[in-house]
């Protein structure tokens, strides 16, 4: 993006005029706006699609009246959260109660800027992107909290005190996880981690090694409890905790909060894309004049082939008790996500990459993940058979 804005400065000819900065500071806030509508609209879309799946999952319709199939319900409901009237409670930090929901969409939003969409579709490649979105991604944890002490209620201080260490605890696994990455890449540039793998799906950082392959699986666990999805909700548990940190928010405060959380879902199915799928990779021969759109399509259906998996897994699993939430970061993936990287470590310093026990690994990972796939679709076909259920390949029916 840089490179770009210097070119437009060099072909206006505005070099060294007191406009220049200026001249960034409106195109930031362009890109700025860009994204934010790219977010919201995703998120908003994403929580029309998950109560469709949702409902054709129970054997129920789902929304299916404002708009074609109910495909502007998001658009009621988020018009209906910013006219309700905004609500704070009579003892709550009215000050700190205000400010938490703009803390967790800052962190979520923070991290589009180092998320590509393809070669050319970023608004910074950062250097440090691994490390930058591990940090700006603390500002969740924050308003969790903030949130749930400033109600002054003790459903939302529980909610904000299991957030925290879950969210605390369950990023240890997955830094670690981005962290073999980072080793196999050599570098913390998101794109440069793209730039590193093929598109072909055995030259996939996931099928590289099988400590890569393990790593896949630890991320994406650990990102499910980061954001609060299923089985790991327990912050906003409604059978135990009403909402949890937001039980007492109303109106856009409240709408913020489920716009990040929805958001999140992409977020994570992004960076696992971008580490472990291959990202924007494309075949060589597509031609130059179509190829960022066609990175930009490969990009967002990996994204969003993991967004349906996410969402399949919030309504099949059922929710686990926090004492077996934090068994299982501390007891288990920590101590293997901390072997995975020793192994990570070993492989990268011992095996030459390209060479032919890379290439033997590799195939090996694929082969077992297309075994394991295969095995899956059959447990699914044997369960509709069994089961007479009905199903449809229209969305819309």
């Amino acid at each position: 993006m840089r490179q770009f804005l210097d070119g437009l400065i060099q072909r206006w000819g505005i070099e060294g005029s007191i406009e220049v900065p200026l001249f960034y500071i409106g195109w930031m806030l362009l890109f700025g706006l860009l994204v934010f509508a790219f977010a919201a609209v995703t998120a908003g879309v994403l929580s029309w699609v998950e109560r469709r799946i949702a409902a054709r999952m129970q054997s129920r319709v789902g929304p299916n009246r404002v708009g074609p199939q109910g495909s502007l319900q998001w658009v009621a409901d988020g018009l209906k959260c910013l006219l309700k009237e905004d609500l704070i409670p009579r003892e709550a930090d009215a000050r700190l109660f205000k400010i938490a929901p703009y803390l967790v969409f800052l962190g979520m939003f923070g991290t589009f800027v180092v998320l590509p969409f393809s070669e050319k579709l970023v608004i910074a490649d950062l250097n440090v992107g691994i490390f930058y979105i591990m940090a700006i991604t603390a500002f969740v944890a924050v308003g969790i909290i903030m949130a749930g002490w400033s109600s002054n209620n003790k459903w939302s201080l529980l909610g904000g005190m299991r957030s925290a260490a879950q969210i605390i605890s369950y990023e240890i696994p997955s830094g670690m996880a981005l962290l073999t990455i980072v080793l196999t890449a050599g570098t913390l540039s998101m794109q440069g981690i793209i730039r590193e793998q093929g598109w072909l799906p055995w030259q996939w950082n996931a099928f590289q090694t099988p400590f890569l392959f393990a790593g896949f699986f630890i991320y994406f666990t650990a990102a499910l409890a980061e954001i609060n999805r299923t089985p790991f909700d327990l912050p906003e548990g409604e059978s135990e905790l009403v909402a949890g940190y937001f039980t007492e928010y109303s109106g856009i405060r409240f709408a913020i909060f489920l716009l990040a959380e929805w958001a999140d879902i992409y977020v994570i199915s992004a960076i696992a894309t971008v580490a472990f799928l291959g990202g924007w990779q494309v075949p060589g021969f597509v031609p130059e004049s179509i190829r960022t759109l066609v990175q930009l399509l490969v990009f967002l259906a990996k994204v969003f082939a993991l967004v349906f998996v996410i969402i399949w897994i919030r309504w099949t699993l059922p929710r686990i008790r926090i004492d077996q939430m934090m068994e299982l970061c501390w007891k288990y993936l920590v101590p293997i996500a901390f072997v995975n990287l020793i192994g990570t470590a070993v492989w990268v310093a011992f095996v030459p990459r390209g060479g032919v026990v890379a290439q033997a690994a590799s195939l090996a990972m694929f082969g077992v993940a297309v075994i394991v796939f295969g095995w899956f679709v059959a447990r699914v076909r044997y369960n509709l058979r069994s089961t007479e259920a009905q199903i449809s390949l229209n969305p819309f029916v």
